[in-house]
C-alpha cells in the first residue's frame, strides 16, 4: 500500500465560525465528519482524499494528515516521540521541509523552540536512516510538518496544503481592507441565494464577494487556480493522479445561462482591481462591474432567490464614524426603497452602526473578520403591497433590539 492510499485521520482547519459551512461542503462532497470544532473538522481518509479536499474546499484553511500522537511533559520527550516516526517514508532526504505549530505547554515559552525540536527530530531520523538530510526553513511551498501540542498530549501532522487554502489564488490585487476569500464564500453559503437569480453587490471593493458568487454558481473550484500544494512534495505523490483530479474539476464546471451578477463601487481604483481579479478567476464574463455610488444601482426583477449583498466599511479599519452613520442610514433607505422583492444582506463588524440601517433583521449570522466580531444581517425586503407595519421603519427602541445579542 502506497503512502497516498493509506487510511488515517484527517483534520481540516478553518477560521473561527466557518466550520458549519465547511461541514456543509464536506457533506456535499460525500465525506462523513467525525468531530466538529469551532475551527475545524476531523474525518477519516487518505492522502489521495487530501488531494481532492485541498482542491475543492472553499472555506478551509489547511488540510492535515495525522502521522503520530504522543504524550510528553517537556520538549525532550516530544523530540523522542517524533524521532520514532518513520519520516524517511514520508519526506525526501534531499528535499525541503518546514515546521509550523500550535503549542500551549508550560515548558514552552517560545513556539519557535518547539518547532526547532521537532525539526531536529525529523532531520536526525532521516539522516540516521539515509545518511542524508533535507534542507529546512520557513517557506511553505514544499513539504510541511505541523505540530499540535496542548498540555501533555500532542499530534503531529503532514500539512498537505502548505500555503493557506483561505486565499483562492485570483486576488493578486486585494485593495483596501479586503474580505478573505474563504470568509466571503462562507457568507454566500450562509445566505439564501439560489445560485441562479441575480446577485447584486454594491460597494464591491476589489470584487471578492461577486467573484466568489460566480465561482460557486458555476462550480469552479479553488484548485483550478492553484498549481502547488505541500502534498506534491511528499514521497509517493503521483502527478498523474493529481492531473486527473484537475481534469475532473474542469469537467464539473457548469454553465448557468442568464446568470446575472452585478458589482459596483464608487472608487475607480476598486473597479479596476475588481475587473482584473474577475478575469484572473475566469468569471469576468459572468460579472458586470460598474463605477457608481450604490444608491444608483438599478436592480432587475429577481424572481425567487435574488439577493443584494453589501459589505460596507465599519469604522475598525476604514472611514470616519460620523460619515459611516450617514452611510448606514442611506443603506437602509436604499434597501427599503430600491430593493423590494430581494433578500438583503449587510456584513458588518459594527453593531452600533448596523442599528442605523433601520430595518428589521430576519436573521443574524455570526462571523469573525480577522479578529473583528462580525454579523451577516439578513433583511426580507417586502414589496409595497404588504401592510404598513411590515414596511414601516422600526421605532428607536425596536431598532436597538435588531442587532442585540441573543
Amino acid at each position: 500500500m502506497s503512502n497516498f492510499s493509506q487510511p488515517g485521520n484527517i483534520f481540516i482547519s478553518c477560521y473561527k465560525r466557518l466550520s458549519p459551512y465547511l461541514a456543509e461542503e464536506l457533506r456535499e462532497l460525500g465525506y462523513e465528519t467525525e468531530h466538529i470544532t469551532s475551527t475545524g473538522i476531523g474525518l477519516k481518509g487518505t492522502l489521495n482524499d487530501c488531494i481532492l479536499l485541498n482542491m475543492k474546499l472553499r472555506t478551509a484553511s489547511q488540510v492535515y494528515y495525522e502521522v503520530g500522537r504522543f504524550v510528553a511533559d517537556d520538549p525532550e520527550a516530544m523530540y523522542d516521540a517524533a524521532y520514532l516516526l518513520e519520516w524517511e517514508e514520508w519526506l525526501h532526504a534531499d528535499g525541503y521541509v518546514s515546521i509550523s505549530s500550535f503549542v500551549q505547554h508550560p515548558s514552552i515559552n517560545n513556539p519557535m523552540y518547539a518547532n526547532t525540536k521537532l525539526k531536529d527530530a525529523v532531520v536526525d531520523r532521516i539522516r540516521a536512516k539515509t545518511t542524508r538530510r533535507p534542507d529546512t526553513g520557513p517557506l511553505l511551498n514544499k513539504a510541511v510538518v505541523y505540530l499540535y501540542w496542548t498540555d501533555t498530549e500532542g499530534i503531529i501532522y503532514l500539512d498537505t496544503s502548505g500555503e493557506t487554502l483561505a486565499k483562492h489564488g485570483y486576488r493578486l490585487y486585494p485593495g483596501k481592507a479586503p474580505m478573505l476569500e474563504s470568509l466571503a464564500a462562507a457568507t454566500i453559503l450562509a445566505s439564501r441565494w439560489d445560485k441562479e437569480s441575480p446577485f447584486i453587490n454594491p460597494m464591491c471593493g476589489s470584487g471578492t464577494l461577486a467573484i466568489e458568487a460566480a465561482l460557486i454558481a458555476t462550480n469552479r473550484r479553488p484548485g483550478l487556480l492553484r498549481r502547488n500544494y505541500a502534498f506534491m512534495h511528499l514521497k509517493g505523490f503521483d502527478k498523474a493522479t493529481y492531473m486527473e483530479a484537475v481534469l475532473d474539476l474542469e469537467d464539473e464546471i457548469r454553465e448557468v445561462p442568464g446568470l446575472f451578477i452585478h458589482a459596483s463601487d464608487h472608487n475607480r481604483e476598486a473597479i479596476r482591481l475588481a475587473r482584473m481579479n474577475a478575469e484572473k478567476a475566469g468569471v469576468d464574463d459572468y460579472i458586470q462591474i460598474d463605477q457608481f455610488d450604490f444608491r444608483r444601482t438599478k436592480l432587475p426583477q429577481p424572481g425567487v432567490g435574488g439577493v443584494v449583498f453589501l459589505n460596507p466599511e465599519y469604522g475598525e479599519r476604514l472611514g470616519e464614524l460620523d460619515d459611516l452613520v450617514i452611510m448606514y442610514k442611506a443603506i437602509g433607505d436604499f434597501l427599503k426603497q430600491e430593493c423590494t422583492g430581494y433578500i438583503g444582506y449587510v456584513f458588518t463588524g459594527n453593531l452600533d452602526l448596523a442599528k442605523k440601517i433601520g430595518l428589521a433583521t430576519k436573521k443574524k449570522t455570526e462571523f469573525f473578520n480577522g479578529r473583528i466580531d462580525s454579523r451577516l444581517l439578513e433583511f426580507e425586503l417586502y414589496s409595497g403591497t404588504l401592510t404598513d407595519k411590515q414596511t414601516a421603519a422600526p421605532t428607536a427602541a425596536e431598532s436597538d433590539e435588531l442587532v442585540a445579542e441573543d
